[in-house]
């Protein structure tokens, strides 16, 4: 149906916002089905970048599940890095962040992160708080990775300093030792 509706924006006049709603239906459709080659096919088939930015924006905006807003994150950084204002980019920048990071969780319990997957440092502390250590390792290693070849928006500097936090908090006990005496 959807591309029924597209080969009829093709032969008659549609409405700019009529086709970008279209767009986005049709491009959301795709990523729940989990056809990124298809999605990405349509999004070089729209010719108009403006409309294209919008459809990807807007997509991304209605917070698909991790595969699609990965995928979407990384198109709109890839291909629209100077349209976007700095708050936009820095934003889309700590999504692909956090599904990277998300992605590197076990898959049952990424659903119990995600809300977190535009925030890498607080899911980062989370993990921490919930003495998660061996996925905390591997999302250490994926953001020192990332830190290598990109700039998301804090530092190795910024994931030392959390980690030293809570390797603190883990050692402070509370009370003191007595000793017993026989």
């Amino acid at each position: 149906d959807y591309e029924l509706c597209e080969e009829w924006g093709h032969l008659y006049p549609v409405p700019r916002e009529d086709l970008i709603n279209l767009h986005r239906e049709h491009l959301l459709h795709l990523l729940e089905m989990g056809d990124m080659e298809k999605a990405l096919q349509l999004l070089q088939r729209i010719k108009d970048p403006g409309v294209c930015l919008a459809i990807s924006e807007q997509s991304l905006d209605q917070h698909p599940n991790l595969a699609a807003s990965h995928f979407l994150a990384d198109y709109l950084t890839a291909h629209f890095y100077a349209s976007l204002t700095t708050a936009r980019r820095n934003e889309i920048q700590a999504l692909y962040i956090g599904s990277k990071v998300l992605l590197t969780l076990p898959e049952l319990s990424r659903v119990n992160y995600f809300h977190l997957s535009s925030r890498p440092l607080l899911m980062l502390e989370q993990l921490l708080m919930n003495m998660k250590v061996d996925w905390v390792a591997g999302a250490v290693q994926t953001l020192h990775q990332l830190l290598a070849v990109r700039e998301i928006g804090f530092t190795v500097e910024d994931i030392d300093n959390l980690l030293s936090k809570y390797a603190e908090k883990a050692l402070n006990f509370p009370f003191t030792l007595k000793e017993k005496r026989s």
